[in-house]
């Protein structure tokens, strides 16, 4: 889904009631061209702008004061220690922390310019627009096809048949899967669970794919070809991606936001903080604080 115009013609064929569910959504989350800027040195659209983003469980801070505005269709990865709050911020950009009952996420979250925690916006329906792709492989114990067409069916979106070829497609499994459709994904190896994940989350077309940690359960050859697959969605779609893989994230990222863990030594308490982000050649080759360089270069973390 890349805006509301092709929202709109996707109407046509859908039911009524269909059609006024979906209008709803076009009301609580305006997907619209992001007005240009005067001066913007990362010129290009922008699909997120996070503004002064702190997320607490309970009491203990957990990501304090993040801003940073992430571009469309392009591939942008967040990279730190283990305990920094990659996965926690990742989550930020499509509710997902709304699951957990102690979870307080201050400041603003904008898509598209509107705010993804207005009063009036449901997180089920930012959930359909924005996809996520876990650490781990997780696929539904059915047939490869009823994965993948789970989604459409659950939404009532037509042609599923059609669907679900053309996300295998995207996600590079089809000529893989053409001919055991029927067969169980448990069977599938890991590499090939995680594309089908990819393309399950394709199948309904979102505009982002949130991915955390897509490749750290797989062997080198199947994370080849997820990273491949990357390089390839993002002429259709953003993607943010959370890895602790420092290659990874510069082989396969245009952006690269670095975090670390700020201590406060006399209350105990850790949170994650945004040290740098911008370009990722420049994050790799001439970062601009001493911390970001430490890190990739392998001197801490």
């Amino acid at each position: 889904m890349v805006g509301e115009s092709r929202v709109k013609e996707t109407l046509k064929d859908r039911a009524p009631e269909e059609q006024s569910e979906q209008a709803g959504l076009i009301q609580q989350i305006s997907v619209r061209e992001a007005a240009p800027t005067e001066v913007d040195p990362w010129a290009g659209e922008k699909v997120f702008d996070l503004e002064h983003v702190s997320v607490s469980y309970g009491s203990s801070l957990a990501v304090n004061d993040v801003s940073m505005t992430i571009p469309k269709n392009e591939v942008t990865a967040l990279i730190g220690p283990s305990g920094c709050g990659k996965s926690t911020l990742l989550r930020c950009l499509n509710r997902m922390n709304d699951l957990i009952p102690s979870a307080r996420v201050d400041g603003e979250v904008l898509y598209h310019g509107q705010n993804l925690y207005g009063s009036k916006v449901d997180p089920v329906q930012v959930r359909k627009l924005i996809g996520m792709v876990f650490q781990k492989p997780n696929p539904f114990p059915k047939s490869i096809f009823d994965n993948v067409a789970f989604g459409p069916r659950i939404l009532g979106l037509g042609d599923i048949d059609h669907r679900v070829e053309k996300a295998l497609r995207g996600a590079a499994l089809w000529d893989e899967v053409k001919d055991r459709l029927d067969d169980n994904a448990y069977g599938m190896s890991g590499g090939q669970q995680q594309r089908l994940c990819i393309a399950r989350t394709m199948a309904v077309d979102p505009e982002v794919i949130l991915m955390d940690e897509p490749c750290s359960a797989l062997d080198p050859i199947s994370t080849a070809k997820v990273e491949d697959l990357m390089n390839e969605l993002k002429e259709q779609y953003s993607i943010v991606i959370v890895t602790h893989n420092m290659q990874q994230a510069a082989r396969v990222s245009d952006k690269t936001a670095f975090l670390i863990v700020e201590m406060d030594a006399a209350e105990g308490n850790r949170w994650g903080q945004l040290v740098e982000y911008d370009e990722t050649d420049r994050i790799f080759t001439n970062p601009q604080d001493s911390r970001t360089e430490d890190y990739v270069t392998g001197k801490v973390g």
